[in-house]
């Protein structure tokens, strides 16, 4: 791990990068959550050209909005703010290319406390089905909170190379190879179309009895976290600006409230199985971001924690960390951190803008197949009617 000398509080901190590995003890189980104990990171990034001719407090201020300009002021005059390692003062004009380090207290947001299970560990290959909540791989605020960060941490499975998808609130069937190379072989064979995917979902309604193909424009908007289908009209004056995508529904089962209902995506776009079951008129059961036309904002909501990594962060302490217990821990637990006084997270293990009632979807993968494989995953307890 780096180190580096707080001269401001003349203190020692751990800094970690990516290249410090996940560990057992990084991790806080309560309250059926899994939460990471929060830890100092650098953040690098370097200056595009659209940046350069700015201030480096204007830079942040402009480009990372969860934080107030103050911050930014006082995170260059305390050093965890640098530019190609050095301090610089408030004024002080970037230019194209040069590295920026942040330096931060890093709060990363808690996953449902799930096992990540190994269904099949061969030599090239490994198999998981992933809870949901949890991410694949670091991504936004998750680092260690990862499916790819939990293997490593708990088995000492490393690298690890996902060679599909699975969106953060899904669970099942998680593909990882174990080489580089093996991974290349099964991306080649999913572009070419050699592969089959299968998941089944918990829809509302009944969903129709004979098999549902629907053959859509899925258009995905990133700052809205949300697809759309798009239908072409008769004159075909407006060009789609969404991509094919092809996905066939079958029912299950049905109980009169909710129905079972296996999906084959043919393609593979982002939230393409959501938004084609919202198409159809029978949403996943629980998801909010298509049960209606009319979606929550998530940003203020805090659903969209995926997105906030900008809103990560802290000041320079100006004392020495000190030792928290946390209130809301199990009775007999004696869990511990450093707090930061200026980090806008702490003294909550939590960081701001997470939803703490958060749910995993009731949509799971359950089968992938390709020309001569086959890999599986239990089903969920949620697709079997009462």
């Amino acid at each position: 791990m780096k180190r580096r000398r707080d001269e401001a509080a003349e203190m020692e901190i751990v800094w970690q990068t990516p290249a410090n590995p996940p560990e057992r003890h990084d991790y806080i189980f309560r309250n059926g959550k899994r939460h990471v104990r929060p830890y100092y990171f650098e953040f690098i990034s370097h200056v595009k050209n659209r940046w350069a001719g700015k201030t480096i407090v204007d830079l942040f201020t402009e480009e990372f909005k969860g934080r107030p300009y103050d911050y930014y002021v006082n995170a260059v005059q305390s050093g965890r703010i640098q530019v190609d390692g050095e301090m610089v003062p408030v004024s002080y004009i970037v230019r194209s290319s040069q590295k920026i380090s942040h330096f931060v207290h890093r709060h990363e947001p808690p996953v449902l406390a799930l096992d990540v299970s190994v269904l099949q560990k061969e030599p090239d290959v490994l198999t998981i089905c992933k809870p949901a909540s949890v991410p694949v791989h670091p991504c936004g605020q998750y680092r260690k909170n990862t499916v790819v960060g939990i293997l490593q941490a708990e088995h000492g499975l490393a690298p690890l190379f996902p060679i599909h998808r699975l969106d953060r609130l899904v669970s099942g069937l998680l593909i990882l190879a174990r080489s580089a190379s093996k991974a290349d072989s099964f991306r080649q064979q999913i572009e070419a179309g050699m592969v089959q995917k299968q998941y089944i979902a918990k829809v509302t309604g009944v969903f129709p009895d004979d098999e549902q193909v629907v053959n859509v424009n899925v258009n995905y908007n990133a700052r809205e976290g949300r697809s759309t289908v798009e239908v072409g009209n008769c004159c075909g004056n407006t060009p789609l600006k969404g991509k094919s995508a092809c996905t066939k529904f079958t029912r299950i089962s049905t109980n009169g409230t909710h129905s079972i209902v296996l999906c084959e995506p043919i393609t593979g776009r982002t939230h393409q199985i959501r938004v084609h079951l919202q198409y159809t008129g029978h949403p996943i059961a629980n998801d909010m971001l298509y049960l209606s036309e009319f979606s929550v904002d998530r940003s203020t909501k805090g659903l969209s924690a995926d997105r906030a990594a900008a809103n990560s962060g802290c000041s320079l302490p100006s004392s020495s960390p000190k030792s928290c217990v946390d209130e809301y821990c199990d009775d007999n637990s004696t869990v511990d951190f450093s707090i930061d006084p200026m980090c806008t997270n702490c003294p909550n293990l939590t960081p701001k803008g997470y939803d703490e009632d958060e749910e995993g979807l009731w949509l799971h993968c359950i089968r992938y197949c390709g020309p001569d494989w086959v890999y599986e995953c239990p089903h969920p307890e949620w697709a079997s009617h009462d």
